[in-house]
């Protein structure tokens, strides 16, 4: 599957202002990236650096008055879509050394306060199977919810309001997946059908020696998903970050399959 995307950001800086920025598609074995283009305003600096796992480009960035941007591209996704109910878990003393942070409690993902509840909850399934069946609870239990959270809302809070958007789906998977012992970490992420358009979150659990995107919100399969980084949780995949006073004046996320 292709994919063709449009992004476009426009904000005001109210002084000379340091910006930290990931927005681009990272160029993988399941993911080719075919052609981008990437439109910036004057700045005074520009440097990449790379991101999380050296999985994609960070971009640092010192502007004045606005920052504008502009980033189009094509991918190619080929990545199959597997039932993760039949995958199996690898024990935790058998993890590469890569994969055990992914274990831990984060900002926005309190693990140990889950370990209960998923055994109670979850314990007669393992590995895949726990994965399908903790996907599907929240997918009944929670609603998908425009503009319900904030910056500060954590997998705990989705819990017990029950409600979020795709940030909030994806910290509550990955929560439940590490009070499950299994390695689970954020993705920030392009995807078709995303309502309403913007850019999208999902997770990433570490199933039969390798990573698997599960999207809980239910807009988004894995063969149709085009990874920009990924991190412990959203703190570290921001597609934006100002070091300063920015304001948001336009927003434009456009994903669509292309047809031939």
């Amino acid at each position: 599957m292709q994919l063709d995307i449009d992004v476009q950001l426009h904000y005001r800086l109210e002084e000379p202002t340091d910006i930290l920025m990931q927005i681009e598609i990272a160029d993988l074995p399941d993911q080719q990236l075919l052609s981008s283009n990437l439109e910036l305003g004057k700045y005074e600096h520009f440097a990449r650096v790379l991101a999380q796992e050296g999985l994609g480009d960070r971009i640092l960035l010192r502007m004045n008055d606005a920052f504008k941007c502009h980033y189009t591209a094509r991918v190619s996704v080929d990545r199959p879509a597997l039932k993760l109910a039949n995958l199996k878990a690898v024990p935790p003393h058998l993890l590469p050394g890569d994969t055990i942070r992914y274990l831990m409690p984060s900002r926005y993902c309190p693990a140990i306060e889950f370990q209960s509840f998923a055994a109670t909850e979850f314990g007669e399934f393992e590995g895949g199977a726990r994965i399908a069946i903790m996907q599907d609870w929240i997918t009944e239990k929670v609603r998908y919810v425009s503009g319900s959270s904030n910056g500060q809302t954590t997998a705990f809070d989705t819990f017990v309001q029950r409600q979020g958007v795709c940030r909030d789906f994806a910290h509550l998977m990955i929560t439940l997946s590490r009070a499950s012992d299994i390695p689970a970490r954020f993705a920030s992420v392009y995807a078709p059908g995303v309502a309403p358009p913007d850019f999208h979150a999902v997770a990433e659990v570490y199933l039969a020696g390798t990573w698997h995107l599960v999207d809980t919100s239910g807009m988004a399969e894995a063969n149709e998903i085009a990874r920009i980084g990924v991190g412990l949780d959203a703190a570290e995949v921001p597609f934006l970050s100002g070091f300063g006073q920015i304001k948001l004046l336009h927003q434009s996320v456009q994903t669509k399959v292309v047809v031939d």
